[in-house]
């Protein structure tokens, strides 16, 4: 049975830092690309960043360059989301998704997805 499970959210002070986790049963992550996305209270889900098969590729959106980074973990079936300098505008339901294609491309784009986690939620407030 597939699973994909996010973990990390929490609620951080401005200019803080966290770490999301996606950790996934049933199929092996690094044989997939893998999107992170994020949804504010009545906003559209926005893409973040994306990671390619083996990690080769990196997309960011340009509100979070510098400050986010997508990296994988093969030997626990996981990839992370690290995140720092957090604003209040980064306040939203964070998800990774899973693309299933052949994982050599990146893209951030919501409808290329074909499997979700349910969301972890990260508050950023002081």
């Amino acid at each position: 049975q597939l699973q994909l499970v996010e973990s990390g959210g929490g609620l951080v002070q401005p200019g803080g830092s966290l770490t999301l986790s996606c950790a996934a049963s049933g199929f092996i992550l690094d044989h997939y690309t893998i999107g992170w996305f994020r949804q504010a209270p009545g906003k559209e889900r926005d893409g973040v960043s994306c990671i390619s098969r083996g990690g080769g590729i990196t997309n960011h959106a340009d509100s979070v360059k510098g400050r986010f980074t997508a990296t994988r973990d093969n030997a626990n079936n996981a990839v992370y989301l690290q995140m720092s300098s957090l604003r209040p505008e980064d306040t939203a339901v964070y998800y990774c998704a899973v693309h299933f294609g052949d994982g050599w491309t990146c893209s951030m784009a919501s409808n290329e997805y074909q499997y979700w986690g349910q969301g972890t939620q990260v508050t950023v407030s002081s």
